[in-house]
């Protein structure tokens, strides 16, 4: 009996990511997972989940760094590269010369780049979802 208990628990624990990939619609999901400072750089890491139900094949984002005290740090671009349809990926980034302690949040300006057949217009900046499980703020 237990162990068909933990089996059921094990089943519905590995649907659940499925399950949320299919409930979040027609919009690209990024969030900020972590954030940790190497030699003097910050590495970003994103896990970013295309809701739409076709791929897209080039996804480039402007993005916007502010350090801690609110102030620009720099503008840059985080390419994402191919995100195929209700299915995560994981991409990251290093930034060189500064540390993650010193970011404030990242602000995401809008895509630069969104290709894909099957795609509606502004399909990866309509109802972005941004969030965040670190110190950095992120915001749209």
């Amino acid at each position: 009996m237990a162990l068909r208990y933990i089996l059921t628990s094990l089943a519905l624990l590995a649907a659940l990511p499925a399950m949320a990939e299919n409930e979040i619609g027609e919009v690209v999901s990024i969030e900020l997972n972590a954030a940790k400072t190497n030699d003097g750089a910050c590495t970003l890491t994103f896990v970013v989940l295309n809701g739409h139900s076709a791929q897209i094949d080039h996804a480039v984002y402007e993005t916007v760094l502010f350090d801690a005290s609110g102030q620009v740090d720099r503008l840059t671009l985080f390419d994402m590269g191919a995100l195929p349809a209700a299915r995560q990926r994981v991409r990251q980034f290093s930034v060189s010369g500064v540390t993650c302690e010193a970011l404030g949040s990242i602000l995401f300006n809008g895509a630069d780049t969104c290709t894909g057949e099957g795609l509606p217009e502004a399909a990866c900046e309509s109802g972005l979802m941004l969030s965040t499980r670190t110190d950095i703020e992120v915001k749209g």
